[in-house]
């Protein structure tokens, strides 16, 4: 069992930057691919940013690249998403997600592959 708590989330300006983390407990944090969705009132899940358990393989959605950059801490078993360059169309709840097996490339960004799934943290972005 893996658990996931995000935070980070809340109010920022169009162009402003926020820095959403994703604490992990149980399993051994670093074998896992560890992915950010998000989800928009009315709208899908969708892929954010992932990287694979070694790190060595990221990824990004169209929409957040350049913006947004994955890293993590293993020995703080966390990962990040620094989100910057903000625009309205950010807002949305962010959910962190921990999956196992061997995870990169473009499967990265399907939902499907992730066990694992915090509670979300709200970012809003004012224009």
């Amino acid at each position: 069992q893996v658990q996931l708590v995000e935070s980070g989330g809340g109010l920022a300006q169009a162009g402003g930057s926020l820095r959403l983390s994703c604490a992990a407990s149980g399993r051994t944090f670093s074998s896992y691919a560890m992915g950010w969705f998000r989800q928009a009132p009315g709208k899908e899940r969708e892929f954010v940013a992932a990287r694979n358990w070694s790190g060595r393989s990221t990824l990004s959605a169209d929409s957040v690249k350049g913006r947004f950059t994955i890293s993590s801490d293993n020995a703080k078993n966390t990962v990040y998403l620094q989100m910057n360059s903000l625009k309205p169309e950010d807002t949305a709840v962010y959910y962190c997600a921990a999956g196992s097996g061997t995870l990169y490339g473009s499967r990265l960004a399907e939902k499907g592959v992730y066990e694992y799934w915090g509670q979300g943290t709200q970012v809003t972005v004012s224009s």
